[in-house]
């Protein structure tokens, strides 16, 4: 089974989430994508401090319409920061028999030679990058660490990085879905309407926990 793997605070949950993970799904014929909502984060604080159940709560409603599509609370179990390599390692050994894919945006991709225990996330997974107007990549290979360039190869009529793991690099169109979380959340603050931005059930959710208002 080609699984892909799609983290973030998600907080809240919105709909270029949803079009992302279902965009990657198509892409590269993925048969499910699991959500996984970082429990704590290394490198962001969550705004208001929303607690793993409001998030991962947002997140099962978001996603209840798709089969294809299921929440793990992977990080919350394990506790600690939620540092991508650690949960790619325990991800593995649940299926060892299954294809990886981990979906990141191309903003984080051009950051990618800052994180932590970067050269052995290449050698564990898929990893899928979906472009973005704001993030555009010129070069494939630049974002990469410097000592581990050397690993990877370009193949550009199929928009991949092949390393020489077998793992590889994918490419994918930005779905023109131009909405953060961040400005959700002053929008609620503001009182304003979240339609056509998050799923209903999301946002009917926040109105009836009252989050989001300070």
């Amino acid at each position: 089974m080609n699984i892909g793997l799609l983290g973030g605070t998600f907080n809240p949950i919105h709909n270029a989430h949803l079009r992302i993970a279902e965009a990657a799904r198509d892409r590269l014929g993925l048969d499910k994508i699991l959500f996984i909502p970082a429990a704590t984060p290394p490198h962001k604080e969550l705004d208001g401090e929303i607690s793993f159940k409001h998030r991962c709560s947002m997140v099962a409603l978001a996603i209840a319409d798709n089969p294809h599509f299921a929440v793990s609370d992977i990080e919350q179990q394990r506790g600690g920061r939620s540092y991508t390599v650690d949960t790619l390692f325990e991800l593995k050994n649940l299926y060892p028999d299954d294809q990886l894919y981990f979906i990141i945006g191309s903003d984080s991709f051009l950051d990618i030679a800052s994180w932590y225990k970067v050269v052995e996330i290449f050698n564990l997974c898929n990893i899928v990058v979906i472009e973005r107007p704001e993030a555009l990549i010129a070069d494939p290979i630049s974002p990469l660490p410097v000592a581990i360039r050397s690993e990877f190869c370009y193949v550009h009529e199929e928009l991949r990085l092949t390393h020489r793991s077998g793992f590889s690099v994918f490419f994918v169109p930005d779905t023109q879905l131009d909405i953060s979380s961040s400005s959700l959340r002053s929008m609620i603050r503001e009182n304003k309407s979240t339609r056509y931005l998050l799923p209903d059930s999301v946002a009917k959710y926040i109105s009836e926990k009252r989050i989001y208002l300070k």
